[in-house]
Protein backbone atom coordinates (compact mmCIF):
# COMPACT_ATOMS: atom_id res chain seq x y z
CA UNK A 1 0.00 0.00 0.00
CA UNK A 2 3.38 2.36 0.40
CA UNK A 3 6.51 1.59 0.19
CA UNK A 4 9.75 3.76 1.70
CA UNK A 5 12.85 3.16 0.25
CA UNK A 6 16.56 4.43 1.85
CA UNK A 7 18.93 5.70 -0.23
CA UNK A 8 21.72 6.96 1.53
CA UNK A 9 20.06 10.65 3.10
CA UNK A 10 17.08 10.38 0.45
CA UNK A 11 13.88 8.57 1.16
CA UNK A 12 11.36 7.81 -1.66
CA UNK A 13 7.85 7.57 -0.37
CA UNK A 14 5.39 5.44 -3.32
CA UNK A 15 1.60 5.36 -3.20
CA UNK A 16 1.19 1.81 -4.05
CA UNK A 17 -2.19 1.02 -5.26
CA UNK A 18 -2.18 1.01 -8.73
CA UNK A 19 -4.87 -0.96 -9.11
CA UNK A 20 -7.06 1.82 -7.61
CA UNK A 21 -4.54 4.51 -9.48
CA UNK A 22 -3.46 5.18 -5.96
CA UNK A 23 -6.48 6.40 -4.44
CA UNK A 24 -6.25 7.39 -0.71
CA UNK A 25 -7.84 5.38 1.21
CA UNK A 26 -8.11 5.75 5.08
CA UNK A 27 -5.73 3.33 5.49
CA UNK A 28 -2.91 4.80 2.98
CA UNK A 29 -3.70 8.35 4.50
CA UNK A 30 -2.99 6.76 7.88
CA UNK A 31 0.05 4.67 5.97
CA UNK A 32 1.48 8.20 4.61
CA UNK A 33 1.30 10.09 8.10
CA UNK A 34 3.10 6.73 9.80
CA UNK A 35 5.96 7.15 7.18
CA UNK A 36 6.30 11.20 6.89
CA UNK A 37 6.44 11.24 10.67
CA UNK A 38 9.04 8.32 10.66
CA UNK A 39 10.63 10.18 8.25
CA UNK A 40 10.90 13.84 9.75
CA UNK A 41 12.24 12.20 12.67
CA UNK A 42 14.99 10.06 11.00
CA UNK A 43 18.59 12.12 11.89
CA UNK A 44 19.78 9.91 8.63
CA UNK A 45 17.36 11.53 5.70
CA UNK A 46 17.75 14.97 4.84
CA UNK A 47 15.27 14.73 1.99
CA UNK A 48 11.65 12.78 0.87
CA UNK A 49 10.84 12.09 -2.65
CA UNK A 50 6.52 11.42 -2.92
CA UNK A 51 5.46 9.60 -6.15
CA UNK A 52 3.02 6.75 -6.97
CA UNK A 53 3.23 3.55 -8.24
CA UNK A 54 2.70 2.42 -12.21
CA UNK A 55 2.24 4.92 -14.99
CA UNK A 56 -1.38 5.94 -14.81
CA UNK A 57 -1.79 7.73 -11.53
CA UNK A 58 0.40 9.90 -8.86
CA UNK A 59 -2.99 9.23 -7.32
CA UNK A 60 -6.38 9.68 -8.19
CA UNK A 61 -7.18 11.45 -5.24
CA UNK A 62 -9.94 10.29 -2.52
CA UNK A 63 -10.87 6.91 -2.74
CA UNK A 64 -14.57 7.34 -4.26
CA UNK A 65 -15.79 3.89 -3.58
CA UNK A 66 -14.75 4.30 0.35
CA UNK A 67 -16.67 7.64 0.73
CA UNK A 68 -19.61 6.06 -0.90
CA UNK A 69 -19.93 3.22 1.35
CA UNK A 70 -18.90 5.01 4.59
CA UNK A 71 -21.43 7.76 5.95
CA UNK A 72 -18.55 9.14 8.51
CA UNK A 73 -15.62 8.71 5.63
CA UNK A 74 -16.55 12.28 4.17
CA UNK A 75 -15.79 14.14 7.76
CA UNK A 76 -12.70 11.86 8.54
CA UNK A 77 -11.33 12.88 5.12
CA UNK A 78 -11.92 16.63 5.96
CA UNK A 79 -10.21 16.19 9.31
CA UNK A 80 -7.38 18.77 9.99
CA UNK A 81 -5.56 15.98 12.19
CA UNK A 82 -2.48 14.80 10.16
CA UNK A 83 -3.17 11.26 10.42
CA UNK A 84 -6.45 11.88 8.53
CA UNK A 85 -5.06 14.59 6.01
CA UNK A 86 -2.61 13.90 3.58
CA UNK A 87 -1.76 17.46 3.35
CA UNK A 88 -1.19 18.12 6.64
CA UNK A 89 1.19 14.78 6.77
CA UNK A 90 3.36 16.05 4.52
CA UNK A 91 3.54 19.70 5.17
CA UNK A 92 3.92 18.87 8.71
CA UNK A 93 7.05 17.14 7.44
CA UNK A 94 10.28 19.53 8.10
CA UNK A 95 12.38 18.06 5.41
CA UNK A 96 11.85 19.55 1.72
CA UNK A 97 9.81 16.70 0.31
CA UNK A 98 9.56 16.69 -4.03
CA UNK A 99 6.75 15.43 -5.41
CA UNK A 100 7.75 13.61 -8.80
CA UNK A 101 4.49 13.27 -10.48
CA UNK A 102 4.53 10.11 -12.72
CA UNK A 103 0.73 10.50 -13.69
CA UNK A 104 -2.64 11.95 -12.87
CA UNK A 105 -2.95 14.20 -9.93
CA UNK A 106 -6.41 14.90 -10.12
CA UNK A 107 -8.40 16.50 -6.77
CA UNK A 108 -7.46 14.97 -3.60
CA UNK A 109 -4.56 14.02 -5.26
CA UNK A 110 -3.89 17.39 -6.79
CA UNK A 111 -3.85 18.75 -3.27
CA UNK A 112 -1.51 16.64 -2.34
CA UNK A 113 0.89 17.25 -4.79
CA UNK A 114 0.49 21.25 -3.69
CA UNK A 115 1.79 20.47 -0.09
CA UNK A 116 5.20 19.11 -1.51
CA UNK A 117 7.90 21.72 -1.89
CA UNK A 118 9.07 21.21 -5.47
CA UNK A 119 7.11 19.29 -8.48
CA UNK A 120 8.87 17.72 -11.52
CA UNK A 121 6.09 16.02 -13.69
CA UNK A 122 6.72 13.27 -16.01
CA UNK A 123 5.45 14.04 -19.45
CA UNK A 124 2.44 11.53 -19.21
CA UNK A 125 1.36 13.90 -15.79
CA UNK A 126 -1.97 15.81 -15.94
CA UNK A 127 -4.02 17.89 -12.59
CA UNK A 128 -7.28 18.21 -12.34
CA UNK A 129 -9.56 19.95 -9.80
CA UNK A 130 -13.04 17.82 -10.17
CA UNK A 131 -14.23 18.94 -6.59
CA UNK A 132 -17.38 20.68 -8.79
CA UNK A 133 -18.25 17.71 -10.51
CA UNK A 134 -17.96 15.23 -7.82
CA UNK A 135 -20.41 17.55 -5.71
CA UNK A 136 -17.96 18.05 -2.86
CA UNK A 137 -15.88 21.40 -2.04
CA UNK A 138 -12.20 21.31 -1.21
CA UNK A 139 -10.98 20.95 2.53
CA UNK A 140 -7.42 20.90 1.98
CA UNK A 141 -6.50 23.79 0.22
CA UNK A 142 -6.80 23.91 -3.14
CA UNK A 143 -9.12 26.61 -3.49
CA UNK A 144 -6.80 28.84 -1.74
CA UNK A 145 -3.24 27.59 -3.05
CA UNK A 146 -3.75 27.13 -7.09
CA UNK A 147 -4.95 30.60 -7.54
CA UNK A 148 -2.01 31.96 -5.43
CA UNK A 149 0.59 29.31 -7.85
CA UNK A 150 -0.99 30.28 -11.31
CA UNK A 151 -3.21 33.27 -10.90
CA UNK A 152 -6.78 33.82 -10.11
CA UNK A 153 -8.14 32.96 -13.67
CA UNK A 154 -6.42 30.17 -14.60
CA UNK A 155 -7.27 28.83 -11.03
CA UNK A 156 -10.92 29.39 -11.78
CA UNK A 157 -10.81 27.70 -14.87
CA UNK A 158 -9.14 24.76 -13.87
CA UNK A 159 -11.51 24.49 -10.49
CA UNK A 160 -14.80 25.41 -12.71
CA UNK A 161 -14.70 22.68 -15.35
CA UNK A 162 -13.00 19.70 -13.87
CA UNK A 163 -10.74 20.16 -17.07
CA UNK A 164 -7.28 18.07 -17.09
CA UNK A 165 -4.38 20.40 -17.45
CA UNK A 166 -0.81 19.06 -19.00
CA UNK A 167 2.46 18.65 -17.71
CA UNK A 168 3.86 21.13 -20.34
CA UNK A 169 0.93 23.79 -19.49
CA UNK A 170 1.45 23.08 -15.71
CA UNK A 171 5.13 23.89 -16.43
CA UNK A 172 4.52 27.09 -18.35
CA UNK A 173 2.01 28.42 -15.56
CA UNK A 174 4.70 27.81 -12.74
CA UNK A 175 2.71 25.03 -11.28
CA UNK A 176 5.64 22.26 -11.87
CA UNK A 177 9.49 23.03 -12.01
CA UNK A 178 10.17 20.90 -14.77
CA UNK A 179 8.92 18.56 -17.13
CA UNK A 180 10.60 14.98 -18.05
CA UNK A 181 10.22 11.64 -19.77
CA UNK A 182 9.06 9.75 -17.76
CA UNK A 183 11.86 7.61 -17.37
CA UNK A 184 13.45 10.49 -16.31
CA UNK A 185 11.41 11.09 -13.63
CA UNK A 186 12.59 9.32 -10.73
CA UNK A 187 16.53 9.64 -11.57
CA UNK A 188 16.07 13.95 -12.03
CA UNK A 189 13.97 13.72 -8.34
CA UNK A 190 16.80 12.09 -6.71
CA UNK A 191 19.23 14.24 -8.09
CA UNK A 192 17.52 17.03 -6.91
CA UNK A 193 17.49 15.59 -3.73
CA UNK A 194 20.80 14.65 -3.20
CA UNK A 195 21.61 18.24 -4.38
CA UNK A 196 19.79 19.61 -1.29
CA UNK A 197 21.06 16.32 0.93
CA UNK A 198 24.41 18.06 0.62
CA UNK A 199 23.38 21.08 3.00
CA UNK A 200 22.98 20.08 6.67
CA UNK A 201 19.26 18.85 7.53
CA UNK A 202 18.67 21.81 9.96
CA UNK A 203 19.49 24.61 7.68
CA UNK A 204 17.60 23.06 5.25
CA UNK A 205 14.71 22.43 7.32
CA UNK A 206 14.97 26.16 8.92
CA UNK A 207 15.08 27.98 5.36
CA UNK A 208 12.18 25.49 4.16
CA UNK A 209 9.86 26.80 7.43
CA UNK A 210 11.14 30.64 6.67
CA UNK A 211 10.15 30.28 3.23
CA UNK A 212 6.84 28.89 4.06
CA UNK A 213 6.01 31.05 7.05
CA UNK A 214 6.30 33.93 5.27
CA UNK A 215 4.95 33.06 2.12
CA UNK A 216 1.85 33.11 3.73
CA UNK A 217 2.27 36.36 5.12
CA UNK A 218 1.86 39.82 3.33
CA UNK A 219 4.97 40.64 2.16
CA UNK A 220 5.81 43.52 4.46
CA UNK A 221 4.89 40.67 7.51
CA UNK A 222 6.83 37.91 5.52
CA UNK A 223 10.19 40.34 5.34
CA UNK A 224 9.65 41.20 8.89
CA UNK A 225 9.82 37.45 9.92
CA UNK A 226 12.98 36.96 7.86
CA UNK A 227 14.49 40.08 9.50
CA UNK A 228 13.25 38.67 13.21
CA UNK A 229 14.45 34.73 12.32
CA UNK A 230 17.71 35.06 10.59
CA UNK A 231 18.74 37.80 13.18
CA UNK A 232 18.63 35.29 15.75
CA UNK A 233 19.68 32.18 13.60
CA UNK A 234 23.34 34.78 12.40
CA UNK A 235 24.01 35.22 15.49
CA UNK A 236 24.87 32.01 15.98
CA UNK A 237 27.19 31.35 13.29
CA UNK A 238 30.87 31.62 13.99
CA UNK A 239 33.31 33.35 11.53
CA UNK A 240 34.79 29.96 11.05
CA UNK A 241 31.42 28.49 10.10
CA UNK A 242 31.45 30.87 6.90
CA UNK A 243 34.71 30.52 5.98
CA UNK A 244 34.26 26.38 5.83
CA UNK A 245 31.02 26.90 3.83
CA UNK A 246 32.36 29.42 1.62
CA UNK A 247 35.11 26.62 0.77
CA UNK A 248 32.57 23.84 0.02
CA UNK A 249 30.41 26.23 -2.20
CA UNK A 250 33.67 26.97 -4.07
CA UNK A 251 34.47 23.45 -4.69
CA UNK A 252 31.23 23.08 -5.80
CA UNK A 253 31.00 25.38 -8.21
CA UNK A 254 34.34 24.30 -9.82
CA UNK A 255 32.57 20.57 -10.29
CA UNK A 256 29.58 21.33 -11.62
Amino acid sequence: MLDVERRGPVAIVTLNRPEAMNALSKALRKALFDAMTALDADPDIAVVILTGAGERAFTAGLDLKELGGDPDAMSAANDQDARSNPVRAVETCRKPVIGAINGVAITGGFELALACDVLIASETARFADTHARVGIMPGWGLSQKLSRLVGLYRAKELSLTGNFLDARTAADWGLVNRVVPAADLLPTALKLAEDMATIPVETLSFYKRLIDDGYARSFGDGLALEHERSSGHNREVTPERVEERRRQVMARGRSQ
